[in-house]
């Protein structure tokens, strides 16, 4: 199911679904009996009860406003070396199959969004041709924060892994001169403007699209599980910055709960986009997320 902004079509393009790592695992100060506060509304659809690990989707979102059409950020990808994480190493997943349903060939696209440079958002930017990394959107504009990209340009080398994501999904696409370097609020088009939001990474941005009186806001990594709305401190334990990811969180909270706003996380779960509202006292007197699919 599609959903609509204005006159802006969004729909997900998935690429897999499933149980990944448990709230302890994931989140540094979740305890279990901050876990067991949450389980009435997280199991089964958020959690599983047997394992208690977390149910989470990798997913992109394309953005069709009429005259440009938008792909926020390229999950893992196939063909890829990623061997220290062996459930993304030379993975065939049917992304591609899922993105020509929505009757967008990689050719239709006019701009590549990424939220930030980690390994799950940024591997369908490019494709396996010849034995070379090219990018798979020849058309596309790729849209990269400066300081995001300036961080890991310095730091990928030492850091097995994101060095192998970084150098097959991130340097040919620059090479290949298709690499744009943005500011934090940087305008695609009228209505569709980033907005920092520091803290997972240096350079993460949200993207806000409005129009019509209607507003979506593509979140990326500020969130990965609903569980991080009722509960902004849980920092992962893959955020660069703990402190700044907890304040960009619980702002983004505070400020959208009770609104109309919708939120568009790269990884929450959904029956189709995994889209949803923030509202302000869901959970026993806890703010939490209303699926709109």
């Amino acid at each position: 199911m599609a959903l609509q902004i204005g006159d802006i079509r969004v729909d997900s393009v998935l690429e897999y679904e499933g149980l990944y790592r448990t709230p302890e695992e994931m989140y540094p100060l979740a305890d279990a009996a901050l876990v067991d506060r949450h389980r009435g509304w997280m199991e089964p659809f958020y959690m599983d009860p047997s394992s208690g690990r977390m149910v989470i989707a990798f997913r992109s979102f394309l953005i069709r406003t009429g005259r440009l059409t938008i792909l926020v950020d390229g999950c893992v990808g196939n063909d890829k070396n990623r061997p220290l994480r062996p459930e993304w190493h030379h993975q065939t997943f049917p992304w591609m199959d899922n993105l020509r349903a929505h009757g967008v060939a990689p050719e239709d696209v006019d701009y590549v969004m990424c939220t930030h440079l980690h390994v799950d958002h940024v591997g369908w930017n490019t494709k396996l041709e010849n034995g070379r990394w090219v990018p798979t959107f020849p058309n596309a504009k790729y849209l990269f924060h400066e300081t995001e990209y300036a961080f890991w340009e310095a730091e990928h080398a030492g850091q097995d892994w994101i060095r192998d994501a970084f150098e097959d999904s991130v340097l040919p696409v620059v090479s290949a001169g298709r690499a744009e370097m943005v500011k934090s609020d940087h305008e695609i088009d009228r209505g569709i403007v980033l907005e920092p939001s520091p803290g997972h990474t240096p350079g993460h941005v949200s993207l806000n699209v409005a129009q019509g009186g209607d507003r979506g806001v593509f979140c990326g990594d500020m969130m990965h599980h609903p569980l991080q709305i009722s509960e902004p401190q849980l920092y992962s334990i893959f955020c660069s910055d703990q402190q700044q990811s907890c304040a960009t969180r619980s702002a983004f909270v505070d400020r959208h709960a009770d609104t109309d706003t919708l939120v568009l996380p790269a990884h929450f779960r959904g029956a189709d986009t995994g889209g949803g509202r923030i509202v302000g006292n869901l959970h026993d007197g806890k703010p939490g997320f209303r699926p709109v699919d």
